[in-house]
């Protein structure tokens, strides 16, 4: 049967990697974004790649907006096998100075929406087989003074305390999946990578090797947190 994986924060860098990793080895691509002009291109490039992919432009903020979002990839591409979400806010910058609706929002992203898109694939991913959830996170999130002080520094605090919640959201949801057949694991980066809006001259690792991470996870199947860079 026909595998479909759906790309939640299509954009340059990881999740480009990840689509033509997961493409190459005969995944249908659903890339999710809100750039229309983006999807559209990367549907480009991997057809170039002789990659099956369709573009879906939507809020990933919106929760209500996710059921539609999954049923016009069923309807399109078949049922869904992986859900990868790569889609992160840098809201709460400096968690002192935000307002508290603004600390709220931090969650909306990483936590609310991802739960939300979750249980709306769920019913595709108990039924198919070797599905998974694979998530996205970053570094700011690990228990570190270092990184601590890096989030600081960044103006990135929200984001930080925002991947800490991420890690432990796919810790319990292993837990709670895996006994269903479904496999959740995160990739945590902890460098700059290129291509992606944070990279900068010093950047050093690349996407591919993001994406040839989350392959082995979900081959594999046994870790549910790998860290690369």
């Amino acid at each position: 049967m026909a595998k479909t994986i759906v790309i939640g924060g299509f954009g340059p860098g990881i999740s480009s990697a990840v689509a033509e990793r997961f493409g190459e080895a005969g995944f249908s691509v659903a890339l999710v974004g809100r750039s229309a002009e983006r999807l559209d291109a990367g549907v480009t490039a991997l057809a170039s790649k002789d990659v099956r992919a369709a573009a879906f432009p939507a809020d990933l903020a919106d929760p209500a907006a996710l059921q539609k979002l999954f049923g016009q990839v069923r309807a399109k591409l078949g049922p869904v096998t992986v859900l990868h979400w790569n889609v992160y806010s840098g809201a709460g910058g400096d968690l002192l100075s935000a307002s508290l609706e603004e600390i709220r929002s931090v969650f909306q992203v990483p936590v609310v929406s991802l739960l939300a898109a979750l249980q709306a694939v769920l019913p595709d991913l108990r039924q198919q087989k070797d599905a998974a959830l694979l998530v996205t996170n970053g570094g700011l999130g690990l228990y570190d003074p270092q990184m601590d002080a890096q989030a600081v520094a960044w103006n990135a605090q929200g984001l930080a305390v925002a991947n800490a919640a991420k890690h432990k959201l796919v810790g319990l949801l292993s837990a709670k999946l895996k006994p269903e057949g479904v496999y959740v694991g995160e990739v945590v980066v902890t460098s700059l990578v290129k291509g992606t809006p944070w990279a900068n001259e010093s950047s050093t690792l690349e996407p591919t090797t993001v994406a040839a991470k989350f392959w082995e996870l979900y081959t594999r199947r046994t870790e549910v947190s790998a860290l690369v860079g």
